[in-house]
């Protein structure tokens, strides 16, 4: 089962349930993929909205290899999701969401519960 406090989803892929993570390696692997200089920079890229299906694959592959899976960007590129493109957008969504969002962060040692949390604007489409 993913812990949402420490960034993790699940995600079905060829029908079968992958746990997944950004891990800061991922992020660092990541960067490395979009030629981003930091974190920031590569938040303010996912921010922009725009997704290329490479990216998705890069994002997807770095969350499976973040999750414990030692899937290359070529087998990803080849998995089916439910819901076919749909399916991919939503998977990258909820990762990113799951990594940078302050509702992906919430823990039970803070003042701050889930509810406010999504409140605030996330650095993603999708988050609130």
């Amino acid at each position: 089962m993913a812990n949402r406090h420490r960034g993790e989803i699940e995600a079905m892929l060829d029908g079968k349930l992958y746990r997944m993570c950004l891990t800061l390696g991922a992020l660092a692997e990541l960067e490395d993929a979009f030629g981003a200089d930091d974190m920031v920079a590569l938040a303010r890229r996912f921010e922009e909205g725009r997704m290329r299906s490479r990216d998705a694959m890069k994002i997807i592959g770095a969350g499976l290899r973040g999750g414990g899976s030692e899937l290359g960007d070529e087998a990803v590129s080849s998995m089916q999701a439910e819901g076919g493109a749909s399916g991919y957008v939503d998977i990258v969504a909820r990762l990113l969401r799951a990594t940078f969002s302050a509702a992906g962060a919430v823990d039970a040692d803070t003042s701050t519960n889930a509810a406010e949390a999504s409140e605030h604007s996330g650095p993603f489409p999708g988050t609130t």
